[in-house]
């Protein structure tokens, strides 16, 4: 069995532009004598129906003053070439291969070289299709054939030479080096280079108003809203609707943000014509997605699944505790796979509360668990939402729809530009637009001549909110996002 198609949860949306049937109570009909009873505190159905929280728990808020924010990241400490051609035979004693490296770079070596490797140091050399390896050391400093492209020469400690044929594309790593006595030190020095990102604020707004008039009128409906307000007066749902909706755009806006692209339509109305991501902005799903990591099967369902996600957080920072937000169902997944590994009962109906007594609850749900890192587990209300991420198709052809996102719990280093020196940050913290003379976090103010307001001629009241934010994603290699889709 399943659950049927119709009815359906709602979906039409309680805030309208115009006053529509669903806005006003219309079976009002003064040929029937009967007073009917009524209900008048309004049913909150819906239960608490914002969306917003994740940045709260995982982030932190802090100014900035400048339309542009920029950070360094640091890069590895080691090095290792992964696109190398033998130039030399099978079983050659000295060899010599065509090394490619990035294109990026600020130089590595005294002699100008772009590339991270010296004489007389020792290094790993395997081929990357069958993993023979052999270990040599550098007889020669690295020739320059082009900006990207350089010819290292090595003599083999092995007796019968090299391990691979010619033409066979290999990696290659320092692992150390060696000298004779008596010989000079080493020839060249290596210079640490940084990863620079940079992210742009965008400015979130929204507006509320209600003509004087309508702000005089009693209604017989209680209402109320989720951070509390109450009263017979529509007006002062309608405004503490929007505001809460604002404050969750101020969330998802940074959850969803991309980059405005070159020749986009969206280009030429929130940015500058023919300027490559002068409009929109890095949120953090277009950022793991871009330089983090990705598991594009949707959900891992089993242990084995689990050690892919944990190999891959081995090759990165290898950050001991992770906070992972999912949808229900990515929930259900890892509380069915945990109770898989119980070997006390059919089903795994023995684990739970209290000993699993027969007059006691059943906990059938996990708060997290430990293989390699510690996981913790929290629902992601933004993505179970129907009106958000909630309802968008799963499975193999779904591709883009977000499950979950883990997210290394703590702070990184980072240097702030705007505080001249190394700083604490967390993984995900927002910036916002702020000075002395101005403060753009969250913004407010009425206009017109109701409501209290003053300042015009207006008969109505305007209620108006503003802000200019960005997220920061640091370290983006220690994040997952979980999704359909390759």
């Amino acid at each position: 069995m399943s659950i049927l198609s119709t009815p359906t949860f709602g979906l039409t949306p309680s805030s309208e532009q115009v006053p529509t049937s669903t806005n006003y109570i219309t079976n009002f009909n003064f040929l029937t004598q009967y007073l009917p009873d009524t209900y008048e505190k309004e049913f909150e159905r819906y239960g608490n129906r914002t969306v917003s929280s994740f940045l709260r728990m995982v982030g932190a808020e802090m100014p900035s003053n400048s339309d542009q924010i920029k950070w360094a990241e640091q890069g590895r400490l080691h090095t290792k070439y992964t696109n190398c051609v033998a130039l030399s035979a099978l079983n050659a004693d000295t060899a010599t291969f065509t090394i490619t490296v990035p294109a990026t770079g600020t130089g590595s070596i005294a002699t100008g070289n772009n590339i991270a490797i010296r004489k007389d140091q020792t290094v790993m050399i395997y081929d990357n299709a069958t993993g023979l390896s052999n270990k040599a050391i550098v007889t020669a400093t690295p020739t320059i054939v082009s900006s990207t492209s350089y010819t290292l020469a090595v003599a083999y400690y092995e007796a019968g030479g090299q391990a691979f044929a010619v033409a066979s594309t290999c990696s290659v790593w320092v692992y150390g080096s060696e000298f004779k006595k008596g010989t000079n030190g080493m020839t060249g020095s290596l210079e640490a280079e940084d990863e620079i990102f940079s992210n742009k604020p965008i400015i979130i707004k929204d507006k509320y108003a209600v003509n004087g008039s309508d702000m005089a009128q009693i209604g017989w409906v209680e209402v109320t809203t989720e951070n509390g307000a109450s009263g017979y007066l529509w007006y002062l749902k309608s405004e503490h609707e929007t505001r809460l909706r604002f404050e969750d755009y101020l969330e998802t806006a940074m959850i969803e943000a991309v980059p405005a692209e070159l020749n986009s339509g969206a280009i030429n109305v929130v940015g500058v014509a023919g300027t490559a991501n002068s409009g929109g902005s890095e949120g953090v799903f277009y950022v793991v997605n871009s330089r983090g990591n990705v598991w594009g099967g949707g959900n891992p369902q089993s242990l084995s699944d689990w050690d892919t996600v944990i190999s891959r957080l081995d090759k990165q920072g290898a950050i001991e505790e992770n906070v992972l937000f999912v949808n229900r169902d990515f929930g259900f997944d890892i509380d069915d796979m945990l109770a898989a590994q119980n070997s006390y009962g059919a089903g795994g109906t023995s684990y739970g509360l209290f000993d699993n007594d027969k007059d006691m609850a059943l906990n059938l749900g996990f708060t997290g668990f430990r293989r390699g890192y510690d996981f913790y587990k929290t629902d992601w209300k933004y993505l179970n939402d129907p009106t958000m991420r909630g309802a968008m198709p799963t499975g193999s052809n779904a591709s883009g729809n977000v499950t979950g996102l883990l997210v290394p719990a703590g702070s990184t280093n980072v240097y702030d530009q705007i505080m001249g020196k190394n700083a604490k940050r967390p993984f995900l913290h927002v910036r916002y637009r702020a000075s002395e003379a101005e403060d753009r976090k969250y913004k407010t103010w009425i206009t017109g001549s109701a409501g209290g307001a003053q300042n015009s001629d207006l008969d109505a009241m305007e209620v108006n909110f503003l802000s200019e934010r960005a997220v920061c994603t640091l370290g983006a290699n220690n994040f997952v996002l979980f999704r359909y889709g390759a």
